[in-house]
């Protein structure tokens, strides 16, 4: 069981409030909604994922700070025009805007939208190829990375036979995502991270570290 808000939130309210339950949620038309604890191998990926974007914007001084887990806020609902937002399993800042967090006692989330965010995809796969597309695209988030370590995503996703992949939507000119797909040991390619040297394999065997 876990409480529920009062009364609708905003997104500030919503980073400040906590039912006491341990359990993680997101902000769904103003509202706290709980969101599935992920598994063992996909906290791997996360982890370790991470850290090796973390340590690749180090060593190229690039003006990215990646993270985990953070709050990343949407467009209002159409319907009712409260806010929302995702829980993201990573989350890369631009640099200056993570520095002006740092400088502030808010709590530390995308207000802005970020220059990447990426997703590992777990049982609730249509969340991620679906409805959290639509909503990256809206806000304008430059790229969006869906890691599929093990296929969970629907055939009309990833192909037949299903198989792991990694989907990378980059945001065009007219505003709308264009994706393309890595597999094997293709050399993933990433607007944000050009330099970025590992395969759709490497990214996977993250699971089994």
């Amino acid at each position: 069981m876990y409480a529920t808000a009062e009364r609708p939130l905003t997104f500030e309210e919503f980073l400040a409030w906590d039912d006491g339950s341990g359990r993680d949620f997101e902000l769904r038309d103003g509202y706290p909604m709980p969101i599935t604890d992920p598994n063992a191998k996909h906290e791997d990926v996360v982890h370790h994922l991470c850290i090796s974007l973390d340590s690749h914007c180090v060593e190229k001084d690039l003006p990215y700070v990646p993270r985990q887990s953070k709050q990343v806020l949407l467009k209002p609902n159409a319907m009712t025009g409260r806010q929302e937002s995702r829980k993201a399993d990573i989350v890369v800042f631009a640099k200056d805007e993570w520095e002006k967090m740092r400088n502030s006692s808010s709590s530390a989330a995308a207000y802005l939208p970020p220059p990447l965010v990426i997703e590992v995809v777990s049982s609730n796969w249509k969340d991620d190829y679906e409805g959290k597309v639509g909503e990256y695209e809206e806000v304008g988030i430059s790229e969006y990375w869906v890691i599929d370590y093990a296929g969970f995503g629907g055939i009309r996703f990833i192909g037949k036979p299903k198989q792991p992949t990694i989907t990378i939507y980059t945001l065009t000119e007219e505003q709308e995502y264009q994706l393309k797909q890595f597999r094997g040991n293709t050399l993933i390619e990433s607007l944000v991270f050009p330099t970025l040297q590992l395969t759709a394999d490497q990214i996977f065997a993250m699971a089994t570290l």
